[in-house]
């Protein structure tokens, strides 16, 4: 599933990517949620209150007040650098002043539908070729989607009323979903995580310092290693190290 957001001042025009985007869903089998937004501004709010966010964004260029290049600019400027950008332009001399917002493509307007199919089409095989770095997790009623490079750690949690209770954190934020933590540990032990206690997962590019059976991790937090894992650890974080430098 791969949540997209259609940000356009005309409501017929969102309504035409929205109608492209389930035709192409209907014939590929790929599941895509949309979201409108009759503006930029509105986009912005959006995540200014948190709210999940896109794999990417459809945005037409010329908006009355923030114009779609301003828009996807902001949101680079707030670190949302995973979101993928297609533009919808009559101008293509807009172009040149989008480079700076790490564009996935353009489409001129009137929008040719075979145009569209190509695009979204070419970005379904890049996601695909980056779903072995991501992590999919639900929480709540959401479907979260982390880069394996964001997760610091895994962290199962005691709770009473929540069985198999796991905090995945990031830098940003901590997400709380419900698994079994041997399952996350064996799933990611090739992609650099690594199990230093029977409640903890660290990811090994996180991991800043130890300090006796406690390792800092990059955001400030320190998580307990097993009495009997700390040479264990400490050997494996090494040697990561050693592979990164080489």
């Amino acid at each position: 599933m791969y949540r997209v957001a259609i940000c356009d001042d005309s409501s017929q025009q969102r309504a035409q990517v929205r109608q492209l985007l389930t035709a192409l869903s209907v014939r590929t089998g790929v599941e895509f949620v949309m979201e409108e937004f009759a503006s930029g501004e509105l986009l912005l709010q959006h995540y200014e209150q948190a709210q999940p966010s896109f794999h990417a964004w459809i945005l037409d260029v010329e908006m009355p007040g923030r114009s779609g290049i301003e828009t996807a600019r902001k949101l680079r400027e707030w670190q949302h650098m995973d979101e993928q950008i297609i533009f919808l332009t009559s101008y293509p001399e807009y172009m040149v002043d989008s480079f700076d917002v790490m564009t996935f493509q353009y489409l001129i307007k009137p929008v040719q539908p075979e145009r569209f199919d190509e695009v979204i089409l070419s970005l379904y095989r890049y996601w695909e070729s980056q779903e072995h770095k991501l992590l999919v997790i639900k929480s709540g009623y959401d479907e979260l989607v982390i880069k394996h490079d964001d997760l610091i750690a895994i962290e199962a949690v005691k709770s009473l009323t929540f069985k198999n209770k796991l905090h995945f954190i990031t830098a940003q934020d901590t997400y709380e979903s419900k698994g079994v933590l041997a399952t996350y540990a064996s799933a990611l032990k090739e992609q650099n995580f690594l199990q230093i206690h029977r409640s903890v997962i660290i990811n090994m590019r996180h991991a800043k310092k130890f300090a006796g059976n406690q390792v800092l991790m990059s955001n400030g937090l320190e998580l307990p290693i097993g009495r009997s894992r700390v040479k264990e650890v400490k050997d494996a974080c090494t040697r990561f190290m050693i592979k990164e430098l080489n």
